[in-house]
């Protein structure tokens, strides 16, 4: 009673095939949907969410993380998604490749790329270079540490292709957060050789027009899915604690819980949402850069 657990957006059992190898997002035990987690409705199950007082939380002993002290809850409050979602772009692959190079393609998936980036900086890589077009995420990029890189304007396809490799890159790990096809082309032309890129956003065009043959001459990797979080939640919550990562740094709206309705449709780069008393004695939302 009263220990500060983080909740995984994803229900999932811990001893079932797909947990066991970490995918714990696919989990088989979870539920009757497709997949099940929180936070979406009756697509992904009955289990509440979002802004919620309450949550069912099945398989308790696996799916609750505690929180190492001294965390501030407002600082982690993505850890149940989209820092594990920036996490698994770079950590895993920074950990073979060890001071490797990384490029992050910002855009749509605000947040998750700017995790990325702070992610890859605290895990010492070579460089970490951060493109995009909106000067808000450029500013917290480089708050993090990471090089900011501004587009010409949000529509940026022709610089994408101007830009773009045709031989190879210099980045062994790449990330796609534009959601875009051309961002997700750039980021893959821009592999060094053997290199990986993740995709974390969602692509809907059935024609996505990959470079195939750049990528079969550079054996390179391309990686899209959901995260896990709960598979590395441990490892997360160690980094943040050890003060080399801030994820507060991306959040840009602060508000108060009963606000929430409100702050959810603002345009920023991380709205998080929480008692007043947990981050302010002011009762009205506040931004942070």
């Amino acid at each position: 009673m009263g220990d500060l657990v983080v909740v995984p957006w994803a229900v999932s059992c811990g001893g079932c095939p797909h947990c066991k190898l970490g995918l714990t997002s696919r989990c088989s035990c979870a539920g009757e949907t497709y997949q099940s987690g929180y936070g979406f409705g009756k697509a992904l199950g009955d289990w509440g969410g979002m802004v919620s007082d309450r949550l069912r939380v099945p398989h308790a002993e696996h799916m609750l993380v505690a929180v190492p002290a001294g965390l501030d809850p407002m600082a982690i409050a993505s850890a149940s998604d989209n820092i594990p979602d920036g996490w698994r772009a770079v950590a895993p692959h920074l950990d073979r490749r060890p001071g490797a190079s990384v490029l992050v393609v910002g855009g749509s998936a605000a947040s998750v790329g700017l995790y990325a980036a702070g992610i890859a900086v605290a895990k010492a890589a070579g460089r970490v270079d951060y493109v995009d077009y909106d000067r808000q995420r450029l500013e917290i990029a480089a708050a993090l540490g990471a090089n900011p890189i501004e587009l010409p304007g949000k529509n940026a396809a022709s610089w994408f292709r101007r830009q773009a490799p045709h031989r190879c890159g210099e980045y062994p790990i790449t990330v796609d957060a534009s959601s875009t096809l051309e961002g997700l082309r750039f980021a893959i032309r821009s592999l060094a050789p053997g290199g990986t890129c993740t995709g974390v956003g969602y692509y809907f065009k059935k024609d996505a027009g990959l470079p195939l043959m750049q990528m079969y001459a550079n054996s390179s990797t391309l990686h899209i899915g959901i995260s896990h979080p709960r598979a590395h939640l441990p490892e997360i919550l160690q980094l943040i604690a050890s003060k080399r990562f801030r994820p507060e740094l991306v959040t840009s709206l602060q508000a108060n819980w009963d606000d929430a309705h409100h702050a959810f449709l603002e345009r920023t780069a991380k709205v998080v949402v929480g008692r007043a008393a947990a981050y302010s004695t002011e009762p009205s939302a506040k931004r942070t850069t």
